[in-house]
């Protein structure tokens, strides 16, 4: 259950990143209130997460979720570049943290 806690704190750093891009240096309020409850609710369920998970563990694989899924936001939303390096860097980082789970000692 604490990995899908995890994930679900990685999905909201992606949107907190996301908010924090469209907020436009906070000054759209909609948008800076979406950040202040996505960073909230990020930390709170990686706190969550790292009661029983070990912390480095966690940390990297949301950190990582986080990194992955704000870039992928970027080319798609944001018109940012996909090269392929872009993408090949983007899969070894997917690759690493789905061995951080598989090898994990919980």
């Amino acid at each position: 259950m604490n990995w899908i806690i995890l994930i679900i704190a990685g999905f909201f750093e992606v949107g907190f990143t996301t908010c924090l891009k469209l907020s436009n240096n906070f000054t759209n309020v909609k948008w800076s209130i979406g950040f202040l409850i996505s960073i909230t609710l990020s930390f709170i369920l990686l706190n969550k997460a790292t009661q029983t998970l070990p912390m480095g563990t966690a940390y990297a694989v949301w950190t990582g979720i986080g990194a992955v899924g704000t870039v992928i936001i970027g080319i798609v939303y944001f018109n940012e570049p996909a090269t392929f390096w872009r993408i090949f860097f983007i899969c070894t980082l997917i690759g690493s943290i789905a061995g951080l789970k598989f090898f994990a000692s919980h």
